[in-house]
């Protein structure tokens, strides 16, 4: 994992580029992004290998829950994947699900990670021997000059319809009276991980780099204000005169007061009358 960084993954088909930009033109902390091919990256926050993941899931079928944060970002269209000269190719745009539905279909769970994963499936759908169902960023990422794809309406959920990619990262347990301390303290480790997070989240949900929502703005803002109010009591303290010293250039007469009445002033009346025996 990064070191006082973050540490990212992200399934086949999702380009992560204009975020990590953001992060670097923004950030001075590490950033480590990593290409997930085996299949499901959720286990990867699990057992700590990752940060935060860029996840795949069938449309309607959000991996939140309450021990994991998932924000849907985008819908993927599916695409029917098939060799040079089948009909498929035959079709401009889109290929109805009913055009197709006799055909042999290959299943992605048949070629997992270890026996070469989706770059196998597609080098068997080149040599004829049946149609595949992918979204479509990741059949332009393995695309082959032997195999054709076109986008697939009305796909069966067997088929795995539409899917939609999300960003996802663990929720703190905050029943965890260590763990709720720990996050009160922005000194600790806990707290400055989950600011990172959440400065990263706040990129990709589109925030400006000013917004006052990015921990990193309101760490600036709060510095600022704690900067701002030393000068303010040090011009106090500088401005305040000191006990006896000189007002206007003179000295301050002891015991002097203002009004009429004050201690030093001329007394009212003339003098006092004798009294008659």
């Amino acid at each position: 994992m990064a070191e006082n960084g973050l540490r990212v993954a992200y399934v086949p088909g999702v380009t992560p580029g204009k975020w990590l930009d953001r992060w670097n033109e923004r950030l001075s902390d590490p950033l480590e992004a990593v290409l997930y091919d085996g299949g499901d990256p959720l286990p990867l926050l699990a057992d700590g290998s990752a940060d935060l993941v860029f996840v795949r899931f069938p449309e309607g079928q959000s991996p939140a829950r309450d021990t994991l944060n998932c924000i849907p970002l985008y819908t993927e269209l599916p695409v029917v994947c098939a060799a040079k000269e089948h009909l498929v190719e035959a079709y401009d745009d889109e290929v109805p699900f009913e055009d197709i539905a006799d055909e042999t279909f290959l299943d992605p769970g048949d070629y997992p990670a270890e026996a070469g994963g989706t770059r196998m499936a597609l080098e068997v759908v080149g040599t004829g021997a049946g149609l595949l169902v992918l979204p479509m960023s990741v059949a332009r990422l393995y695309h082959r000059k032997d195999v054709v794809h076109r986008v697939l309406t009305g796909v069966p959920e067997s088929l795995g319809g539409p899917t939609r990619i999300g960003l996802a990262w663990p929720r703190p347990d905050i029943r965890d009276p260590e763990l709720e301390a720990a996050l009160a303290d922005p000194e600790s480790e806990q707290a400055k991980k989950a600011a990172l997070i959440e400065e990263f989240v706040g990129i990709v949900r589109g925030r400006k780099a000013s917004s006052s929502r990015q921990p990193s703005v309101r760490e600036r803002e709060q510095a600022e204000a704690a900067k701002a109010q030393k000068r303010r009591q040090g011009a106090d303290k500088a401005g305040a005169p000191k006990r006896g010293q000189k007002q206007n250039g003179k000295a301050a007469p002891k015991g002097a007061r203002g009004g009429s009445g004050a201690r030093g002033g001329p007394k009212r009346g003339g003098p006092k009358r004798g009294k008659r025996r």
